[in-house]
């Protein structure tokens, strides 16, 4: 895992799922929310938002702005024009997230992201999958719909299970079970009205690790703007950490019940400047960042997993075994 320069890119989810998962109920939820970030949702159709009217403040042609500071943008034909113009806004996003087209493979719409002009610019943050519990086997006789469905999941890094309360406990056993045995590692979220909690969703703003750390302080969480409680867990320590080994051990062990991990790295590559780690489900990614300055060089990382699923104290051994000099002693 190689250190990016990064820092100043603009971070971008890509929504996926079938036709009526719940992606658009999931975008009116941000779109509607008082998260204090400006957030760009790029969409097909405005019609199917439900934008609270209170709130729109400028309508353009392809483009509603919110008093939120977020702004819902209809998707040009021309997909790379779209993401450049909303770059180029005066009030630029601190994030963006377009919803893909239920019958959309999510990989041509990812290789958007990646351009050549806008490596320096946008950084693919995550892909999500939305899965309707209930409508996981609809269909079975156009078997090119679940293989849709499969690459939808295949491409993401998270899916998030939603509508689980329209089915059984054992009917939901079955959908993840069909999930985990086509996927390797795939973090599943269980949600009802796609109801995720943004911390997980969004890595900006203010769901930033040093205030996650800051208003955590190591305990588990209840978040008042969503149905259920997950679970948070911090680390700190002054000695630089081995990127290899932390590569490693995010690529292999990291427990499967982690959703998100993020966090400022002190690196015993780079001890110079800080660098920023972004776990979402499979994806991880570390960016350059500023100089310490006169801050003094140390690691917090806060991680968000399933409810009363983390256990502490084998996280943070598994993020002590890449301190440096435990690697070199090994």
């Amino acid at each position: 895992m190689e250190i990016a320069q990064r820092d100043t890119a603009v971070p971008a989810t890509i929504l996926t799922g079938f036709l009526g998962a719940g992606k658009t109920t999931l975008l009116n939820r941000i779109l509607n929310g008082n998260h204090g970030l400006r957030v760009a949702v790029l969409v097909n159709d405005f019609g199917s938002i439900n934008i609270d009217t209170e709130l729109i403040v400028g309508v353009e042609d392809n483009a509603i702005s919110l008093a939120n500071g977020c702004v819902c943008c209809n998707i040009r034909d021309d997909l790379i024009e779209t993401v450049e113009m909303v770059i180029n806004r005066p009030e630029n996003p601190e994030y963006i997230l377009l919803e893909a087209s239920g019958v959309a493979d999510p990989s041509a719409i990812a290789m958007t992201f990646v351009q050549p002009n806008f490596r320096d610019r946008i950084r693919l943050d995550s892909i999500i999958s939305i899965v309707d519990a209930e409508q996981a086997f609809a269909y079975p006789e156009y078997p090119g719909v679940e293989e849709l469905k499969m690459r939808q999941i295949g491409y993401s890094d998270m899916v998030i299970l939603n509508k689980v309360d329209l089915v059984s406990a054992e009917e939901l056993h079955k959908v993840r079970d069909w999930i985990n045995k086509r996927m390797n590692r795939v973090r599943i979220i269980e949600a009802v009205r796609c109801d995720v909690p943004l911390e997980i969703l969004l890595a900006v703003g203010r769901f930033d690790p040093q205030q996650l750390v800051e208003s955590n302080n190591g305990h588990d969480h209840d978040h008042p703007d969503h149905g259920q409680s997950f679970s948070t867990w911090s680390y700190q320590t002054d000695r630089p950490l081995s990127l290899d080994a932390l590569n490693e051990m995010i690529k292999k062990t990291l427990p499967g019940n982690i959703y998100r991990c993020k966090g400022v790295v002190y690196t015993a590559e780079n001890q110079e400047r800080r660098a920023v780690l972004q776990v979402v489900g499979r994806r991880a990614d570390v960016t350059l960042g500023e100089a310490w300055g006169e801050t003094t060089p140390s690691t917090q990382i806060v991680a968000i997993g399933a409810p009363g699923s983390i256990d502490n104290d084998k996280l943070t051994a598994q993020f002590e075994a890449c301190v440096a000099d435990s690697v070199a002693v090994r």
